[in-house]
């Protein structure tokens, strides 16, 4: 007898959806779940959030969505539940809206938002040099993720829509590469800095 099959919200699957880039293979985790939560098990071992659902990390970013600049506190500050209902609610609007899989578009849009170099301060002699780096793969993805709920925080500040709509835009603008994208801008921003920086 085979075991039954999970479908993230009872909905979606997790087979067929691949990471493309070959940086973020090993960060990304699409192990296959109902509800994305893993009561913080991976918290105090070193680099265990690379496996921790893709899905649950996106629902973790947007828990930071107090004032605008106190980000832990207000509506949604350690209301994970909420959280969760949220992504639930956005992956909706892109089933519909794509006629994909939320979780492949979800996917697409990390490896387009992930940038690949950043800046670092070095002093030497007195003076502070700003040189380009190259970034490890966790931080790829920690910085698409920041990138994405900073872009959706300040959205859902400036419109009438709800912050599932406005979620659910920036993943399908993000998937597309689409320069109307918020993280997608900051990601381009900061590569031209650090490529500024060389």
């Amino acid at each position: 007898m085979t075991s039954p099959q999970l479908l993230l919200f009872r909905k979606w699957e997790f087979d067929g959806v691949k990471v493309n880039d070959p940086g973020l293979k090993s960060v990304i985790s699409l192990k296959p779940t109902v509800v994305p939560t893993s009561m913080g098990r991976h918290e105090h071992k070193k680099f265990m959030k690379s496996r921790v659902n893709l899905t649950e990390r996106l629902a973790t970013a947007l828990m930071h969505f107090g004032k605008r600049h106190a980000k832990n506190t207000g509506r949604m500050g350690g209301k994970k539940a909420r959280a969760i209902n949220l992504v639930r609610a956005a992956f909706e609007i892109v089933a519909l809206e794509t006629g994909k899989n939320p979780i492949e578009q979800l996917v697409r849009a990390m490896e387009n938002i992930a940038p690949n170099e950043d800046t670092t301060r070095i002093a030497y002699g007195g003076v502070v040099y700003h040189v380009s780096v190259d970034i490890s793969p966790q931080r790829r993805l920690d910085l698409a993720l920041r990138f994405m709920s900073e872009g959706i925080r300040e959205t859902s500040f400036s419109t009438r829509k709800s912050v599932e709509e406005v979620l659910a835009d920036e993943i399908i603008l993000a998937a597309k590469n689409d320069t109307n994208s918020y993280a997608i801008k900051k990601k381009n921003e900061q590569e031209r800095i650090a490529m500024a920086s060389r």
